[in-house]
C-alpha cells in the first residue's frame, strides 16, 4: 500500500473475540478502537497474531528471513489528543516484503510498564487509528508494526509518551452588541451587565474600574460557569468610567472593556443679558452652564413671553451658539426671555431669565385719515334662518335653532303657545353671533306645542314659529 488508507476496518467476530484475552480491545469502524483495560499485575495475554514482541529465545521458532517481512512504518506521528482519545498516523514502509503486506498492528505501553498491549488483535489495512476510552492522566508509549504472512516487521516507536489530559479551552469573552459602545444610564437608574464568556476548565473572572478594584459597597459581582454579572442598584455619576473584565485560565487570559456613562440633567446657563433692541428684534447673550450633567450639551432652548399674557413660547430649540437675535416681535409689547440647557436627559430644571424687558416701541407715524361718510348700519330684526318643525322622543333633550340679523343687537324672547317661558328651568336659551338656540331638557308629551322666537330692538321686532311634537313611547 503506497498512500494513507482511509477505509474502515472490519470488526472482529464473536467467535474470534471469545478466544481473546480480556485486555485485547475490539476494533471499531474507521480505524477507531477502544483502549485496552488495565490488567495491573496480571500476566500478558497470548497473542493471536504475530506481534513485534521481544526477541524469542534460541529454542523458539527461527525468525523469518529479512526480505520476507516488511520494514518499519514511516513517519509515525500523533495527529490529535483529547481528554479520552488519541489519534496516530503513519506512512507505509519502504519495503513491503516478498509475501506482501497484510496490515498493521498498533500497540500501547503505559509509562513505567514493560508490557506492550496490542490495540487491534488482527492486522488492519489502515494508516491512521483512533484509540478511545482512555483514562484521564494516563501516559503511554505507542508503536506500530507492519505485518505480512511471514510475520511482523520491526516497529516504529514514538519518541515521547502520549499524555491524556484535560483539554484546555482558551478563555474568550463575548461582549453583547449594545455594550460595544458607551453604555449610558441616568443617575438613580439600575445597572445590570451580564457578560458571557467561554473557557474550559472554568476560568477565573475579575473586574476593575478605571484600573482599580471595585468598591464592594456600591458594586456587586456574581460570576457563574459561563458569565459574570456586574450590578449597581442606583447609579451615580462617580460610577462612570471604564469597567474591565479579565478572564484567566492557566496562563491564558482574555479582557473586555465596557465604558459606562452616568448622566443627569444639566444646570441652567450661568447668566443672560439683553444686548440690544431695534425695530421688532432683540439680541441676547448668555454663558454656558457650569454643570453639563456629565455629558455633552445638545444645545439651548430659547423662549419668549410678552408682558400682557405672561405665556412662554419657544423660538429656538437645540441652538448651539450662546448669542442669538429674536425677530418678529410685536410692536407695542414688552418681552422677557429665558434660556434652558439641554442634554440627553432633557431640559434643565430651571432657566436663566432676562432681568430687563425688551420694549418694542411704536414708531412716530402721523395719521392722515381720509374723509368719509359714516354709514348707518342699523336695521330692524329679521330672521335669516327660521325655526323648523321638530319631532322628539320623550326623555331625550332636544334643541330648536334659528338665526337672526339686527343692529343694534336684539333681545331674544322664547314663547310656548304664546306664553313666555323665560326663567323656566326646563328650558335653556342661548344666543351667540346671531344664532338663537332653545334647549328643552328631557321633553315629555306635555312639552308638545308651538314655540316662538321673538327678536326685539329699537327699530322693530320679528318672530318665527315652529311646532314641536313629542311622541309618547309605544306601550306593550
Amino acid at each position: 500500500m503506497r498512500g494513507k488508507a482511509t477505509r474502515e476496518a472490519l470488526a472482529c467476530g464473536p467467535e474470534e473475540t471469545a478466544s481473546e484475552s480480556a485486555n485485547v480491545p475490539t476494533t471499531e469502524p474507521s480505524g477507531e478502537v477502544a483502549a485496552p483495560k488495565s490488567t495491573g499485575e496480571e500476566p500478558a495475554p497470548k497473542p493471536q497474531e504475530p506481534a513485534p514482541q521481544a526477541p524469542a529465545p534460541a529454542a523458539s521458532k527461527p525468525a523469518p528471513p529479512t526480505e520476507d517481512v516488511p520494514s518499519a512504518p514511516l513517519l509515525l506521528a500523533v495527529e490529535d489528543v483529547s481528554d479520552s482519545s488519541v489519534t496516530v498516523s503513519w506512512e507505509p514502509p519502504e519495503r513491503l516484503g516478498k509475501l506482501g503486506l497484510q496490515g498493521y498492528v498498533l500497540e500501547l505501553r503505559r509509562e513505567g510498564a514493560l508490557e506492550w498491549v496490542p490495540v487491534n488483535s488482527r492486522p488492519m489495512m489502515v494508516t491512521q487509528q483512533t484509540v478511545r476510552n482512555l483514562v484521564l492522566g494516563d501516559k503511554f508509549f505507542v508503536r506500530v508494526a507492519a505485518v505480512s504472512s511471514a510475520g511482523a516487521g520491526p516497529p516504529a516507536v514514538l519518541d515521547q509518551p502520549v499524555h491524556i489530559q484535560e483539554i484546555i479551552e482558551a478563555p474568550k469573552i463575548r461582549v453583547p452588541r449594545h455594550l460595544r459602545q458607551t453604555y449610558v444610564r441616568q443617575v438613580g437608574e439600575m445597572i445590570n451587565l451580564q457578560i458571557p464568556f467561554q473557557g474550559n476548565p472554568k476560568p477565573q473572572a475579575s473586574w476593575t474600574h478605571n484600573g482599580h478594584a471595585l468598591d464592594s459597597q456600591r458594586v456587586s459581582v456574581r460570576t457563574r460557569d459561563q458569565d459574570s454579572i456586574l450590578f449597581i442598584r442606583s447609579a451615580q455619576r462617580s460610577d462612570s468610567g471604564c469597567y474591565e473584565l479579565t478572564v484567566q485560565l492557566e496562563g491564558l487570559e482574555a479582557k473586555a472593556a465596557i465604558d459606562i456613562l452616568v448622566i443627569e440633567k444639566p444646570g441652567s446657563p450661568s447668566s443672560i443679558r439683553l444686548l440690544d433692541v431695534w425695530g421688532c428684534n432683540a439680541a441676547l447673550e448668555w454663558t454656558p452652564p457650569q454643570d453639563t450633567g456629565n455629558t455633552e450639551l445638545l444645545g439651548y432652548t430659547v423662549q419668549k413671553a410678552d408682558k400682557k399674557t405672561g405665556q412662554w413660547f419657544t423660538v429656538l430649540e437645540r441652538y448651539h451658539p450662546t448669542t442669538c437675535a429674536i425677530s418678529d416681535l410685536i410692536v407695542g409689547n414688552s418681552y422677557s426671555f429665558r434660556v434652558f440647557s439641554e442634554n440627553l436627559c432633557g431640559l434643565s430644571d430651571s432657566a436663566a431669565v432676562t432681568k430687563e424687558l425688551a420694549h418694542i416701541q411704536k414708531t412716530d407715524i402721523v395719521a392722515k385719515p381720509k374723509s368719509f361718510v359714516e354709514q348707518d348700519f342699523s336695521e330692524a330684526p329679521s330672521f335669516t334662518q327660521p325655526l323648523a318643525d321638530h319631532t322628539s322622543t320623550p326623555g331625550y333633550s332636544t334643541q330648536l335653532f334659528c338665526s337672526v340679523r339686527a343692529s343694534p343687537k336684539p333681545r331674544i324672547i322664547w314663547m310656548k303657545n304664546k306664553m313666555d317661558i323665560q326663567g323656566d328651568p326646563k328650558y335653556r336659551a342661548l344666543s351667540e353671533q346671531g344664532v338663537c338656540t332653545l334647549e328643552i331638557r328631557k321633553p315629555s308629551p306635555f312639552d308638545s306645542g308651538v314655540y316662538t322666537c321673538k327678536a326685539i330692538n329699537v327699530l322693530g321686532e320679528a318672530s318665527v314659529d315652529c311646532r314641536l311634537e313629542v311622541k309618547a313611547s309605544a306601550t306593550h
